[in-house]
């Protein structure tokens, strides 16, 4: 596979991870990495934003959910606020902080920023086992 195309392949792979759909995109990036080491920066990048934009889906639907129904993390998410989103990354709880972000109606600005920064800091470790 060329450079472009493992980076649009880690894109996707980052965004629908993030999503409520399952999905490995550390295993793509380590595989990036080892075949084109140079692309470290840009791989960071782009699976960071991938993953962020597929965590603000979440936090959309979130948003959409009726204020009526109970949420799970909801709690937490109201006790932390945005910083809990640095948290998005791990599995299986990752995408319930992200929906109940959005449940809150917490700053949407915010929200990725937050998710931005945990799943950098991920990739990055990520990214130095590959090297």
């Amino acid at each position: 596979m060329t450079e472009t195309a493992s980076l649009i392949s880690l894109f996707v792979s980052s965004f629908l991870a993030a999503t409520l759909l399952p999905g490995g995109s550390e295993a793509v990036l380590f595989a990036l990495l080892k075949a084109y080491p140079s692309t470290m920066w840009t791989a960071l990048g782009i699976a960071t934003l991938g993953n962020t934009l597929g965590g603000m889906v979440s936090f959309g639907m979130g948003w959409l959910v009726p204020q009526t129904k109970r949420l799970k993390h909801v709690e937490k998410v109201r006790r932390y606020g945005t910083p809990a989103l640095l948290l998005a990354w791990v599995p299986l709880i990752g995408d319930a902080l992200c929906l109940a972000a959005g449940w809150l109606r917490l700053n949407p600005w915010q929200a990725a920023l937050y998710m931005a920064m945990g799943k950098f800091a991920r990739y990055w470790v990520i990214a130095y086992a590959a090297g």
